[in-house]
């Protein structure tokens, strides 16, 4: 069926909008949190390995660093462990930390992988145990009450280090590097680290053009609930200061400031509900997110 006269201009108007994007950030690489409803949603899974694709056939080379929250708490209760949670982190025993692996860099992992592949892509898949990619130590939280003693929530990690030289000889090849947050210690252990922070540090060791946080949030709200599309860092610090910037939110602005004073050009919380959110935020002037950036 031929286009209308004002679908066909739209057309154009979209192609046109997103030319100069795709030759400024040609050969750059972007790392992208994968996560949320854009994760577990069908429409949305295609609409994001679609999107993947688009970006590496016109040049760009798409990093992706995913989570799998609930995907791990439905395997955990099907084999009956409980699911317990401290300030927001599973606490992660050695049987969970099995099923975390499992899942992490086996299901969730590969599932990915094909969805990207099966759409054109050239997708790999990685955990932080390939090519020695994530260095963890174990982390500890602070007492209660003002306890010296800090508290053991397990095998939860944090990042120590990244070796991008596996991610760097993938893009070289023209593959798309999938990885799983799952990092070794010096020990060989390994460890849960939250998906965000182990982009982040990606981000800043590659030194890439972008890292975008797909959330379940339209991104960073004012007092007013408004969207605040472009923050510097000078007004991302003042937010955080009056509460503006709170709760859940927090983490994933600090997650984006730190890759932004760590190198990365732009970070950019991105709301993952909205089908093609990967593109629309790279290839339009509006965008469907907070940009924050230098």
């Amino acid at each position: 069926m031929a286009l209308t006269s004002e679908g066909a201009m739209n057309v154009a108007r979209v192609l046109t909008e997103a030319l100069p994007y795709i030759r400024r950030f040609a050969g750059k690489t972007v790392v992208i949190k994968y996560g949320g409803n854009a994760m577990t949603d069908a429409e949305l899974k295609s609409g994001f390995a679609r999107d993947i694709v688009l970006m590496k056939l016109v040049g760009i080379n798409p990093v992706i660093v995913h989570g799998g929250g609930p995907q791990i708490g439905r395997v955990l209760e099907r084999v009956g462990i409980e699911s317990r949670f401290v300030e927001g982190m599973r606490v992660t025993d050695r049987d969970t930390m099995d099923v975390v692996e499992m899942v992490l860099g086996g299901l969730v992992n590969k599932d990915i992988v094909s969805l990207i592949n099966s759409h054109g892509g050239n997708a790999v898949g990685l955990t932080g145990k390939d090519g020695n990619l994530i260095r963890a130590r174990k982390m500890t939280l602070a007492g209660t009450d003002g306890s010296d003693t800090p508290r053991d929530i397990g095998y939860v990690g944090e990042v120590e280090s990244i070796d991008p030289a596996v991610v760097s000889l993938l893009e070289e090849g023209d593959f798309i590097p999938v990885i799983a947050p799952v990092g070794f210690g010096a020990d060989g252990v390994a460890y849960n680290i939250n998906a965000d922070l182990v982009a982040g540090r990606v981000a800043e060791v590659m030194k890439a053009e972008k890292l975008m946080l797909l959330t379940n949030t339209r991104g960073v709200l004012d007092g007013e609930g408004r969207l605040l599309t472009g923050l510097s860092r000078k007004q991302v610090a003042a937010l955080i200061e009056d509460g503006t910037i709170r709760g859940g939110m927090l983490p994933k602005v600090r997650c984006a400031l730190e890759a932004v004073e760590g190198g990365v050009r732009a970070a950019h919380i991105v709301d993952g509900r909205v089908e093609h959110a990967v593109m629309l935020e790279l290839f339009t002037d509006e965008g469907v997110g907070t940009l924050i950036n230098r």
